[in-house]
């Protein structure tokens, strides 16, 4: 089989017949670039190629805090084929980047017909609940410069780079904290040698010593995100043909 030429995990599963029935238009995503808002209707799927998105809650007095990301492994508007209308969530770029849309009439058509579509597209949401309960785990139970170095090693995952634009009044709505409490554990880390932070750009120095400064969570959400679209694609046909 030909190398595919996408990045993200779901369509590089998909065959070519399917990426023709989807009708996939190439999008770029700017920074800031708003893809979902509560409240908002749910007209495309976008299959993140290059970048990463944030979903937020957004609580009463405008705050907000991260319940999900989305890169190359994601595709995001998934909840408008399991029945949601309007969007429950801010969905929006803090990496730019590119991708490809998809119109949710098309997306649905295709999920009904129970094939690779609708299997990996389910599987993708069992991988954000997987990611969501270890998150709010981590929350409750690690200190905060563990928290902090799994968010930024698997923001670096989701935007496949090791270097990127992110300031800390941002990583504070997005861990729920206050700024001073990200500047002193990013302090901490840059003291370290694990990440340099120079006017709002952030590297990962020490990949390996971020791991080990951070918590088992990243590796268990990072490991199931890399294999969650593995699975027999002959499966269920083999099993339907030996029954005719």
């Amino acid at each position: 089989m030909a190398e595919s030429i996408f990045k993200n995990t779901l369509l590089r599963a998909f065959d070519s017949e399917l990426i023709d029935r989807l009708q996939l238009k190439w999008v770029e995503f700017e920074l800031d670039q708003e893809i979902e808002w509560i409240g908002g209707p749910i007209r495309s799927l976008y299959f993140v190629e290059e970048g990463m998105a944030s979903m937020t809650t957004t609580f009463e007095d405008g705050s907000q805090v991260e319940v999900g990301m989305f890169g190359y492994e994601s595709v995001i508007g998934i909840s408008a084929l399991m029945g949601t209308k309007k969007s429950l969530n801010r969905v929006y770029t803090q990496i730019a980047g590119c991708g490809y849309q998809c119109g949710i009439k098309r997306a649905q058509e295709e999920f009904e017909r129970c094939e690779t579509f609708q299997r990996l597209t389910l599987r993708y949401v069992q991988a954000q609940l997987v990611q969501a309960m270890q998150s709010a785990g981590c929350n409750a139970i690690h200190n905060f410069e563990q928290r902090l170095s799994r968010w930024l090693l698997i923001g670096a995952d989701r935007a496949n780079t090791d270097r990127f634009k992110m300031s800390q009044e941002y990583m504070s709505h997005m861990l729920g904290v206050t700024r001073p409490t990200v500047s002193v554990a990013a302090g901490h880390l840059k003291h370290e040698g694990l990440i340099g932070y120079t006017r709002g750009e952030i590297a990962i120095l020490d990949r390996a010593g971020l791991e080990r400064r951070s918590c088992e969570c990243y590796k268990a959400i990072r490991d199931y995100l890399e294999d969650y679209a593995a699975f027999d694609g002959g499966t269920m046909e083999s099993k339907a043909a030996a029954t005719v």
